[in-house]
Protein backbone atom coordinates (compact mmCIF):
# COMPACT_ATOMS: atom_id res chain seq x y z
CA UNK A 1 0.00 0.00 0.00
CA UNK A 2 1.07 3.56 -0.63
CA UNK A 3 0.18 6.51 1.60
CA UNK A 4 -0.16 9.87 -0.15
CA UNK A 5 -0.12 13.05 1.94
CA UNK A 6 -1.13 16.41 0.52
CA UNK A 7 -0.34 19.75 2.17
CA UNK A 8 -3.34 21.98 1.48
CA UNK A 9 -3.86 25.68 2.14
CA UNK A 10 -7.29 27.24 2.52
CA UNK A 11 -9.37 24.75 4.56
CA UNK A 12 -11.37 26.61 7.22
CA UNK A 13 -14.17 24.28 8.32
CA UNK A 14 -15.50 20.73 8.20
CA UNK A 15 -17.22 21.40 4.86
CA UNK A 16 -13.82 22.34 3.42
CA UNK A 17 -12.50 18.97 4.62
CA UNK A 18 -15.44 17.24 2.94
CA UNK A 19 -14.83 19.11 -0.35
CA UNK A 20 -11.17 18.05 -0.34
CA UNK A 21 -12.08 14.42 0.43
CA UNK A 22 -14.67 14.41 -2.39
CA UNK A 23 -12.16 15.90 -4.85
CA UNK A 24 -9.63 13.18 -3.96
CA UNK A 25 -12.24 10.43 -4.37
CA UNK A 26 -13.19 11.78 -7.81
CA UNK A 27 -9.57 12.19 -8.95
CA UNK A 28 -8.46 8.81 -7.53
CA UNK A 29 -11.36 6.31 -7.57
CA UNK A 30 -9.12 3.62 -6.00
CA UNK A 31 -8.34 5.80 -2.95
CA UNK A 32 -9.06 4.23 0.44
CA UNK A 33 -9.23 5.78 3.92
CA UNK A 34 -9.46 9.33 2.58
CA UNK A 35 -9.23 11.94 5.32
CA UNK A 36 -8.64 15.69 5.46
CA UNK A 37 -7.71 17.83 8.47
CA UNK A 38 -8.00 21.61 8.48
CA UNK A 39 -5.95 21.88 11.70
CA UNK A 40 -3.00 19.95 10.22
CA UNK A 41 -3.62 21.51 6.78
CA UNK A 42 -3.31 18.13 5.11
CA UNK A 43 -5.20 15.29 3.48
CA UNK A 44 -4.16 11.64 3.34
CA UNK A 45 -5.30 8.50 1.54
CA UNK A 46 -4.10 5.00 0.67
CA UNK A 47 -3.80 3.34 -2.75
CA UNK A 48 -2.41 0.14 -4.19
CA UNK A 49 -0.56 1.95 -7.01
CA UNK A 50 1.26 5.31 -7.07
CA UNK A 51 -0.78 8.34 -8.09
CA UNK A 52 0.33 11.10 -10.49
CA UNK A 53 1.11 14.12 -8.24
CA UNK A 54 0.46 16.71 -10.97
CA UNK A 55 -3.06 15.49 -11.73
CA UNK A 56 -3.80 15.31 -8.00
CA UNK A 57 -2.58 18.91 -7.50
CA UNK A 58 -4.71 20.03 -10.43
CA UNK A 59 -7.82 18.34 -8.98
CA UNK A 60 -7.33 20.06 -5.60
CA UNK A 61 -6.51 23.45 -7.13
CA UNK A 62 -9.68 23.20 -9.26
CA UNK A 63 -11.76 23.17 -6.06
CA UNK A 64 -10.41 26.58 -5.00
CA UNK A 65 -7.91 25.33 -2.43
CA UNK A 66 -4.14 25.33 -2.90
CA UNK A 67 -2.16 22.09 -2.90
CA UNK A 68 1.34 23.00 -1.69
CA UNK A 69 2.99 19.58 -1.68
CA UNK A 70 2.36 15.91 -2.44
CA UNK A 71 4.35 13.31 -0.47
CA UNK A 72 4.27 9.59 -1.24
CA UNK A 73 5.52 6.89 1.13
CA UNK A 74 5.09 3.12 1.55
CA UNK A 75 2.58 2.11 4.21
CA UNK A 76 2.09 -1.12 6.14
CA UNK A 77 -0.86 -1.95 8.30
CA UNK A 78 0.20 -2.43 11.90
CA UNK A 79 -1.49 -4.79 14.28
CA UNK A 80 -2.50 -4.35 17.88
CA UNK A 81 -0.08 -2.12 19.82
CA UNK A 82 2.10 -1.60 16.73
CA UNK A 83 2.94 -5.30 16.24
CA UNK A 84 2.96 -6.60 12.71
Amino acid sequence: MIKTTLKIEGMMCSMCEAHIADAIRKAVPAAKKVSASRSRKEATFLTEEPVDPQSLKAAIDATGYTCLDVAVAPWEKKGLFGWR
